[in-house]
């Protein structure tokens, strides 16, 4: 998404990506794209109810009471011409038809993990991967969570080589705005490296 501005001096571009923000349920999606964004985000978040209990795993998560069932939205600003605008994906597999159309034109994603239930983000990568969309695997530092490093969770994860993975706090502003720095420039080295090969 480009829109342009000309004034005397010549054009500038503000350039406006688009970033998908993905993982399992209850992993922290919802709060991440809330902590960064700079307007009030959309959500579309319900309650669990006893009929969802019966499709979706609320293990770890007893405590979750809502769950987001479209998506969530946001925009912040990186620097002066680059803005983000955010879409949080549903978590529970009933939406996973919805990820098809989030992810039409995204320049990459942010997979976040829960390292107590590690297994949740494996859906989430293995879709980005099949799809060759750049992603970093972001750890939600959860409390009471062992602590892993970025090799232990690449491993577990067996993630091509090269993929970042990064430990964040999701409710955290600048915690969650690193993320997204750290996405940007891996994917831009991505998106580069693809195109030098599709010309040489």
């Amino acid at each position: 998404m480009v829109s342009e501005h000309s004034d005397d001096v010549g054009d500038t571009t503000p350039l406006a990506l688009k970033i998908l923000v993905a993982g399992g349920f209850g992993v922290g999606k919802t709060t991440l794209v809330g902590a960064v964004s700079e307007i009030r985000p959309l959500r579309t978040e319900e309650l669990l109810s006893e009929a969802g209990q019966l499709v979706d795993d609320t293990g770890g998560v007893d405590r979750k009471v809502t769950t987001t069932v479209a998506m969530d939205f946001g925009r912040i600003t990186i620097r002066q011409g680059l803005s983000l605008y955010l879409f949080g994906t549903p978590g529970q597999d009933r939406f996973w038809f919805l990820w098809d159309e989030l992810s039409q034109g995204a320049l990459g994603a942010v997979v976040l993990a829960d390292t107590r239930r590690m297994e949740a983000c494996f859906p989430a990568v293995d879709y980005f991967e099949h799809r060759h969309i750049p992603f970093v695997v972001a750890v939600n530092c959860f409390a009471g969570a062992r602590a892993y490093g970025a090799h232990d969770v690449s491993r577990a994860l067996d993630l091509d080589r090269g993929t970042p993975v990064v430990l964040c706090d999701a409710r955290d502003r600048d915690s969650g705005k690193e993320v997204l720095i750290r996405l940007v420039e891996y994917a831009g080295r991505t998106h580069s490296a693809r195109h030098l090969d599709s010309v040489g």
